[in-house]
């Protein structure tokens, strides 16, 4: 769904929120934050990953958070 930024032969599923934007260009780090804070659309249910003290974006479920929320927020 969103390209790449790097050429990354890794498919990762699970990229640390402060990595995202060596991954990928949109959202970035501050967006995905905003999100996760006011958990926008229960956000951090089906996206976020806790590991520790290291907040995970899982990207398929990502993915599809963006589909089914679509013009809603």
């Amino acid at each position: 769904m969103y390209e790449k930024t790097k050429n990354n032969t890794q498919n990762q599923d699970l990229i640390p929120i402060s990595k995202w934007n060596d991954f990928y260009a949109y959202p970035t780090v501050g967006a995905l934050r905003q999100l996760v804070f006011y958990d926008t659309n229960n956000f951090c249910n089906k996206v976020v990953r806790r590991i520790g003290k290291r907040m995970y974006i899982k990207v398929s479920a990502f993915n599809e958070w963006v589909e089914t929320n679509q013009g809603v927020a």
